[in-house]
């Protein structure tokens, strides 16, 4: 899998609604270790990943993430930028995310919110 499918997994992570579905497909991507943060949240393991992107869900109900643009890659390590909205509108938020790759799954997201409701002025 190259770094481009792993990030596009993650994304459809976010994107995935049913929690069985979206377990399957965290257990597939992240290590048992794994580590989500950014300014507004933090996840720990798996499960602590799954809670935090189910609350998002709930907060931004029927919004979806987009990959914009390519996944950059090096020594284990991937930047690509995000964002999130309704399918059709312009993204209410919008953000860059860093990861680490470990045995070919993600060690952990260091997300920067680029664009946030709260920035907006």
């Amino acid at each position: 899998m190259t770094a481009t499918d792993l990030v596009d997994r993650y994304i459809a992570i976010w994107n995935e609604t049913d929690a069985g579905r979206r377990r399957a497909l965290i257990d597939a991507t992240w290590t048992e270790g794994a580590f989500y943060l950014d300014p507004m949240m933090r996840g720990d393991g798996r499960a602590g990943i799954d809670a935090m992107i189910a609350a998002v869900q709930e907060r931004f109900p029927g919004h979806r993430f987009r990959r914009v643009g390519p996944v950059d890659e090096h020594n284990g390590k991937v930047r690509f930028r995000w964002e999130l909205g309704p399918d059709g509108a312009p993204p209410l938020v919008a953000g860059t995310d860093f990861g680490e790759i470990a045995g070919g799954l993600l060690s952990g997201i260091t997300g920067f919110l680029d664009q946030a409701p709260a920035m907006a002025a």
